[in-house]
């Protein structure tokens, strides 16, 4: 997984600078994209982890924080002044709002590093999730075609016999047909292997499964033990 980008959109330069000066102080230090309220509808960032937003023009407020607002992903807007944290707080509800006070800079960079990792964490569940799903899916297949292997081998078993059969008696065919019989033939055959081998994996799995069990229940009883 690719650092996580903190975007961080503002008119005032030394905004961007004091937070990414800061933000070197930490264990973690993620990617920044740095934008100015002007820039942002040209250069819009589709990809980040948390959004820092500024001193911006009234102009430009509305412009920066909709498109922001309707994303999924946690916003820190810090105001200058109560009429527009006022406005950012009934217009755009999902952003938090921070106040320039003394302490702002520590409590903006703390919480924006929690939302960072809240974030990343959220996204690796997400994946996770996809990822079970996926197995899941898989698993059900593995099932339902270990579950039919008998059906599919007694349909091998009557094609194998009867093109057998269709062998015995060469005088009644032709060389191409009897040619297109033992590919037949053969691809049954094939075909019976990879049966085969299934089950032979799921023996293998089976085992693997049981071996695990046993290990897990030894690891438990010495530790049970030990206490």
């Amino acid at each position: 997984m690719q650092a996580p980008t903190v975007l961080i959109i503002s008119d005032e330069v030394d905004f961007s600078r004091r937070i990414t000066a800061r933000w070197q102080m930490e264990r973690n230090v993620p990617t920044f994209t740095l934008l100015s309220g002007d820039l942002w509808p040209r250069f819009a960032v589709d990809v980040f982890d948390v959004a820092i937003v500024g001193e911006l023009r009234r102009d430009l407020l509305s412009v920066v924080l909709e498109p922001l607002h309707s994303t999924s992903q946690p916003i820190f807007c810090v105001c200058q002044d109560v009429a527009t944290a006022h406005l950012v707080h009934e217009r755009w509800p999902r952003i938090s709002i921070l106040r320039r006070s003394e302490h702002w800079l520590e409590t903006l960079v703390l919480a924006a590093s929690e939302a960072v990792h809240r974030s990343r964490s959220e996204s690796r569940a997400r994946a996770a999730e996809t990822a079970c799903a996926t197995l899941d899916r898989q698993a059900t297949l593995g099932r339902y075609m270990l579950e039919m292997r008998h059906n599919l081998n007694n349909a091998l078993t009557s094609v194998l016999g009867n093109s057998d059969l269709l062998l015995l008696e060469p005088g009644s065919l032709s060389a191409q047909t009897r040619a297109q019989i033992e590919t037949i033939r053969n691809m049954t055959l094939r075909i019976h292997e990879i049966m085969q081998r299934f089950s032979s994996l799921e023996k293998e799995m089976n085992v693997v499964a049981q071996q695990a069990e046993q290990d897990s229940g030894k690891s438990y009883a010495a530790l049970a033990a030990g206490n």
